[in-house]
């Protein structure tokens, strides 16, 4: 399986203006290809930039399945899964290492975050985190089952699938300079 694992760079707080996202297309344990793009922090464009990163680049055609390291990026930019998923045809899975904290996620969002009521939508239409393969998962365009077989297939070492291990350490190093912290 080619799997395209994103996630996005660390950032100060404070910040308001677009965040850097990685993406890495891994083959097994090769790295096949790598992309860089960015999306607005607390913003509304994440589905829409990584579709148009993914379609705009010579992976597209190799992509069979793509992975994010949370539904959101930079901050609370809330990804569309199945969007996602039917703009680029090809199965889309959120995967945490725990089942997130929903209430705490959704009074962030009601009380602090612009749009956060169609931000909670988006988490709510995802569906439930469901335990597959030692980790978390969101799933558009895959059964569980597929799901578990996807994961077991990209994962080499812990938990995460190589994709989005490579992809967490590669954006941290362009966040801070360095990576740092458990892939």
């Amino acid at each position: 399986m080619r799997l395209l694992g994103f996630d996005d760079a660390p950032f100060d707080r404070t910040w308001r203006g677009d965040v850097p996202v990685v993406g890495i297309l891994c083959h097994g344990g090769r790295v096949d290809g790598a992309l860089r793009g960015a999306v607005r922090r607390d913003g509304a464009d994440a589905t829409r930039r990584l579709a148009a990163l993914v379609q705009g680049s010579r992976l597209a055609g190799q992509v069979q399945a793509v992975l994010l390291q949370g539904i959101s990026l930079a901050g609370f930019n809330v990804i569309d899964i199945h969007d996602l998923a039917a703009a680029l045809d090809c199965p889309v899975l959120v995967v945490a290492r725990r089942a997130p904290d929903l209430l705490v996620i959704r009074r962030a969002l009601m009380e602090r975050v612009p749009g956060g009521r169609r931000k909670w939508a988006l988490v709510e239409r995802a569906g439930p985190m469901e335990p597959c393969g030692g980790v978390w998962v969101q799933r558009a365009g895959i059964d569980l089952t597929e799901a578990r077989a996807l994961l077991a297939a990209g994962t080499i070492h812990g938990r995460l699938p190589e994709a989005l291990r490579v992809a967490h350490l590669v954006a941290g190093a362009i966040g801070r300079g360095q990576s740092r912290g458990r892939a």
